[in-house]
C-alpha cells in the first residue's frame, strides 16, 4: 500500500494486520483520484470505516484541508494512528474511534467528500443501519461495497458506479432541489 499522488506520492502505508480490513488495489484507487481530483483541495472529508486510512490520507496528500477518520478495530486504528504519523499531518487528520453509527449521529460538520467503506458482509448483515448512516450523510459519497450485494442508500442517489472485478465503487449524493438525480452506469 502507498500514497499514490499529491505531497506524499510513493510514499508507503502500513497495511492492516488481519483480515479486517481490505485495501483497495492501486488501480483502483488511481481511477477513483483521477475522477474526485478536481475536488479534493481544500475539501472537508470523512472515512468512514477507515481502516488504516488510504482513501483519506490519499486525499491529505493531494491537498485535503482535513480529513475525519472513523474506525472501530483496534489494530486497524493502530495502522492508522501510524500511517498519520509518518506522513507528520496529524494536524489536518482527525480520528473518531468506536461505533460509527453511533458517532455520526453527533457530527456537526458537513463534509465535501464522504468515503463509505464498510466491511463487505455488514452490507447484507446490517443495511438499515447503513439506509439511517446515509440519511445523515451530506456531500459526495463514495460508495465501496462488493457488486453482489447492491444496496439503496436513500436519499442519497448514485449518479455514477465502476466496476473493478468484484468490487464496485459508487459515487451518490443528494437530488438538488428540482434536478432529478441520474443514474449512469
Amino acid at each position: 500500500m502507498r500514497i499514490i499522488a499529491g505531497k506524499f506520492r510513493g510514499r508507503p502505508l502500513l497495511g492492516p494486520l488481519g483480515q479486517t480490513t481490505r485495501p483497495i488495489t492501486d488501480r483502483a484507487k488511481q481511477s477513483l483520484f483521477d475522477i474526485l481530483q478536481p475536488i479534493i483541495a481544500g475539501a472537508f472529508v470523512y472515512d468512514l470505516f477507515a481502516g488504516t486510512g488510504s482513501l483519506g490520507l490519499e486525499c491529505v496528500s493531494r491537498g485535503a484541508a482535513k480529513t475525519t477518520f472513523f474506525e472501530e478495530d483496534r489494530s486497524a486504528l493502530a495502522r492508522l494512528r501510524e500511517n498519520i504519523a509518518a506522513l507528520g499531518v496529524a494536524r489536518r487528520c482527525r480520528i473518531v474511534a468506536g461505533d460509527l453509527f453511533n458517532a455520526i449521529r453527533h457530527m456537526e460538520e458537513t463534509p465535501n467528500i464522504v468515503f463509505l467503506d464498510p466491511p463487505y458482509p455488514l452490507v447484507r448483515e446490517r443495511p438499515a443501519d447503513l439506509r439511517e448512516l446515509a440519511g445523515r450523510l451530506r456531500g459526495l459519497v463514495v460508495f465501496r461495497h462488493d457488486g453482489a450485494d447492491p444496496l439503496e442508500l436513500p436519499p442519497l442517489r448514485s449518479f455514477d458506479q465502476r466496476q473493478y472485478g468484484q468490487m464496485t465503487i459508487e459515487f451518490l449524493s443528494r437530488p438538488t432541489a428540482g434536478v432529478p438525480a441520474g443514474n449512469s452506469k
